[in-house]
């Protein structure tokens, strides 16, 4: 199968579409968590490390949202018209107040639908939360996130 792959796409092709998709991966991971920020606790605590079987679910939980994602960012941005769309902060009823009527509630049913999606995939908010905070600063786990969501991309069954 891989050959059939590398006979129709060059690989300068093949490392752009990689990059690409690195690139894609990265911005749904910052726009989810700057966003979309589901309740956020600070641990005072040592960050708890990033199991594979977690890592996984958090990565399955963002390809299931991410089209919602951009969707509700869509409706959202048609709302409001040429402005930007503010950051919107799941838990934070000020961000959720500023937006217009309909905004507003595209936005909480994207709340909770992201609750929701990740719970399915075993994380509760405050983990799911905790895994977006150390992704933002913990390079190695960014890079097995985004080795996990070509995997996932590739087959739904990696990393069983």
């Amino acid at each position: 199968m891989k050959r059939y792959y590398h006979r129709f796409l060059r690989p300068s092709l093949i490392r752009m579409l990689s990059q690409s998709l690195f690139v894609g991966a990265i911005a749904t991971v910052s726009l989810v968590s700057s966003a979309f920020v589901l309740s956020y606790k600070i641990d005072a605590q040592a960050p708890q490390t990033v199991n594979p079987s977690e890592l996984r679910s958090y990565a399955r939980a963002l390809l299931k949202m991410e089209p919602e994602r951009q969707q509700a960012f869509d409706e959202i941005k048609k709302i409001i018209g040429n402005g930007d769309v503010p950051k919107i902060v799941c838990n934070d009823n000020n961000s959720l107040s500023g937006l217009p009527g309909k905004a507003k509630e595209i936005a909480v049913n994207y709340c909770k639908r992201y609750q929701i999606v990740a719970k399915e995939n075993g994380l509760d908010s405050d983990r799911f939360n905790t895994i977006t905070q150390q992704l933002q600063s913990n390079k190695d786990l960014e890079r097995k996130m985004f080795n996990m969501l070509l995997c996932l991309q590739k087959n739904p069954e990696c990393g069983k």
